[in-house]
């Protein structure tokens, strides 16, 4: 891992490694083609131990972030709890990978963790015009963090065009989705 990664994610991403490599035999690269097992991983985690619970949620968040931040860009905002740890991708498209892993293994979102997507303010609506045209798939799928890195790559590519639009360097407007016009167009919740 790079210099730009605060020590505490880098240990924990590592656990999580480890982890992995333990229950398996098969060692996370950080790329989207392990992210499939850490899924596995996930879907076996006992949830009667909550401390146990806790530890599993921080590291795969803190492995899940650094993969995605790898893999699009962007930064790490961490605090003393692991659970509030944020990526803030290029865009500003924002999300708390624990979040993301503790939904991933309840199957659903929970009161006590956000797994929601984030944006700045004038981003939001195109952030939700893009989460309301994509497609339907099953709870599994959605909840699994190789359907959240789907997610995430798509609504950070539509906010890359709509910043590139806004900033007028939009070299072909079909590059540019529709809802990348000044003002957002269509549904927005």
């Amino acid at each position: 891992m790079d210099e730009a990664v605060p020590a505490r994610v880098r240990e924990y991403a590592d656990q999580a490694v480890t982890y992995v490599r333990r229950a398996l035999n098969i060692t996370l690269e950080y790329d989207s083609d392990t992210l499939p097992l850490l899924d596995h991983y996930l879907r076996n985690v006992p949830d009667g131990q909550p401390a146990t619970l806790k530890l599993v949620i921080s590291t795969a968040g803190a492995y899940f972030g650094e993969a995605v931040r790898r893999r699009l860009g962007g930064r790490w905002e961490i605090t003393e709890d692991p659970s509030d740890w944020r990526v803030v991708l290029p865009t500003g498209l924002n999300f708390s990978p624990a979040g993301f892993v503790a939904a991933a293994i309840a199957q659903a979102d929970l009161d006590d963790f956000d797994s929601e997507l984030d944006a700045p303010p004038r981003m939001r609506p195109y952030v939700q015009q893009a989460l309301a045209r994509m497609g339907e798939v099953s709870i599994e799928e959605y909840y699994s963090l190789c359907g959240r890195l789907d997610t995430l790559e798509h609504v950070h590519e539509i906010l890359v065009a709509v910043a590139a639009q806004m900033m007028g360097n939009t070299p072909d407007d079909d590059d540019v989705p529709e809802t990348a016009s000044d003002e957002p167009s269509g549904r927005v919740n």
